[in-house]
């Protein structure tokens, strides 16, 4: 449906200075820079300082049992607060590209945002990192299969122009001497975007025309406190996902997903008195309080929510429990009987349950422990999804999760261990949202709320965000005019689409450590079983070695070589691919 495909409309760099800074200078409704989220915070906030009343957005949810044959979708509700026509602009909001825990000084990264390709680099000279257009003005060879030289410089890999930090062209190998410098013409420069370290992430603003040069000191990227704050421990994982931006998004705002999607992995909150089944999914009373231009505000229970848009999802919860495989713990649960349990699910598995719960069960099980031993007003848990438009049909996803309690497991658990957690719960639901989005469009309908039917509370976020899409936005993303209206890239396979060498491991400098050094440590068993029986084999007429000697050293390189095929399965569904059937869990 053309609401959902990428646009076709003029480059941003053609479109008229008045227009383009039109969002900036218009009156915001919601302030990016806002205070910390808490409990209390959203009624008396928004109430007291809103000059004009607002309604409060909840999809009224029938007390029977719905029938989505003969029950109409219930009439649209007002959700948007009184303001003029705006529209929302893409290229004048700062986007993330990645933590800067993953990023290797020593060489540039390639990225692509908002069908934009763009190299991050470590300019020594300033001390920062910069954010380029990945194009050599020469003949638009990738500067990101380039290199940084000696003197600091960006260098083309392609004829070895180098460049430094404001973009200019320091060198072209080629340039006669006694010729014309021609590395000072305007036309040897680089595309260079405004950048910023914020929350120990790069951010960029998509823009490189020179007017945007201090952008930051007229427009921040999104502030969120408790990722500043030295009391959380924080973990980020980032990947790419192989659907669009709008169908990731609408995936992290629905809770109601998690105990079908994630079933068997963790499930979120106690379950409810009268079970109506397995999973036990229950209503969820969701609202969003406010939407703007600048994304909503929700409430969910338990938690408080924010969206900014484009890109940042976050909610603050008070320590909450988790259940998984029959195990719930309660804050009367005494510190030997937690001891107990952390360790049979340490041990319980060494099989199937170690790749699917052990992972992510471990540092979970030990930091709600802690936080209901420990349980205090002051207890924080924070969950954040950075969403980053990529191409139509591809996006980015940022997760970072902050905590100021249980701050010891981070000192215990490798963060690669994390991180398996993090790509199991994706995984899970990975190839239901591919293929929902290819139905969506199919479906050839420019009115999402008329494809699809959204019935009860627990669908607010979701029915807010493209409520906010569609107001702002036109129903759509603007790339630019990098893409024609067209259908989504085709489906690959199965053990393709849910990858995650190539969409995680490879750009995580903690996971892809782990992988050579598994591989590396792979290799070394095979090697002592293989060495272990040609020994035995050359001393079998030799009195150097007994009998119990010899069946000890078989039996060595037995065990040895049982462990390297267990590794090398551990190895492939932990960092190479991970299959997940619902139907069988």
């Amino acid at each position: 449906m053309e609401a959902l495909r990428a646009t076709s409309v003029p480059s941003h760099s053609n479109i008229p200075k008045a227009l383009r800074k039109s969002t900036s200078q218009k009156p915001k409704l919601m302030n990016l820079q806002s205070s910390p989220i808490t409990r209390w915070s959203f009624s008396s906030t928004y109430n007291k300082n809103t000059s004009r009343p607002f309604k409060d957005f909840a999809i009224s949810s029938p007390s029977t049992t719905v029938s989505t044959e003969n029950t109409p979708p219930p009439p649209e509700p007002e959700l948007e607060t009184e303001t003029e026509d705006e529209k929302f602009d893409w290229f004048s909001e700062w986007y993330p590209v990645m933590p800067v825990s993953d990023l290797d000084k020593r060489v540039p990264h390639g990225k692509k945002i908002l069908g934009l390709d763009i190299v991050v680099w470590w300019d020594k000279n300033e001390n920062a990192w910069e954010v380029f257009d990945d194009a050599c003005p020469h003949r638009l060879a990738p500067l990101s299969d380039g290199r940084i030289d000696k003197w600091g410089r960006l260098q083309c890999a392609y004829h070895g122009w180098c460049f430094n930090g404001s973009g200019h062209c320091k060198l072209i190998p080629q340039a006669t001497p006694d010729g014309p410098p021609v590395n000072t013409f305007k036309k040897a420069c680089v595309g260079v975007y405004p950048s910023i370290v914020q929350h120990d992430m790069v951010w960029f603003w998509p823009n490189t025309d020179p007017e945007y040069k201090d952008i930051i000191t007229k427009k921040k990227p999104p502030f969120i406190p408790e990722l500043d704050n030295p009391s959380f421990s924080k973990v980020f994982l980032t990947r790419d996902i192989p659907c669009g931006y709008e169908i990731l998004i609408e995936n992290i705002m629905d809770p109601a997903h998690v105990p079908y999607s994630h079933y068997g992995i963790f499930q979120i909150d106690q379950p409810p008195a009268v079970k109506v089944d397995r999973e036990g999914g229950k209503p969820l009373n969701i609202s969003v309080n406010q939407l703007d231009i600048n994304g909503f505000v929700g409430n969910h229970v338990w938690d408080d929510t924010k969206f900014v848009a484009p890109c940042v999802f976050y909610t603050c919860t008070n320590p909450i429990v988790f259940q998984s495989n029959g195990f719930a713990f309660s804050a009367a649960t005494g510190k030997v009987k937690n001891v107990i349990f952390c360790v049979l699910e340490l041990f319980k598995g060494l099989s199937e349950a170690l790749f699917d719960n052990l992972l992510v069960m471990f540092p979970v099980i030990c930091e709600t422990q802690y936080s209901l031993e420990n349980k205090s007003p002051e207890k924080r848990r924070m969950v954040v999804f950075f969403c980053i438009p990529v191409s139509p049909g591809n996006s980015r996803l940022i997760w970072g999760s902050a905590k100021n309690f249980g701050n010891w497991i981070s000192n215990i658990i490798p963060q690669w261990m994390l991180h398996m957690g993090i790509n199991l719960v994706v995984d899970s639901d990975l190839h239901l949202i591919h293929i929902e989005e290819r139905k969506i469009v199919e479906a050839c309908s420019a009115n999402w709320l008329k494809t699809c039917f959204v019935p009860t509370k627990s669908d607010a976020f979701v029915v807010g965000f493209r409520r906010w899409l569609k107001k702002y936005s036109g129903g759509k993303i603007d790339w630019g005019g990098k893409f024609s209206t067209g259908t989504l890239p085709p489906t690959p396979p199965r053990e393709q689409l849910m990858d995650r060498y190539w969409s995680h491991v490879v750009n995580c400098k903690s996971c892809h450590s782990a992988y050579k050094s598994l591989n590396a440590l792979e290799v070394i068993l095979q090697v002592i079983s293989i060495v272990s029986v040609g020994i035995v084999a050359a001393t079998r007429d030799s009195v150097i070695m007994s009998t119990t000697g010899r069946i000890a050293v078989v039996s060595s390189a037995a065990v040895c070589f049982a462990v390297s095929r267990w590794l090398a399965r551990y190895i492939y569904k932990n960092f190479h691919y991970h299959d997940y059937n619902h139907a069988l869990r």
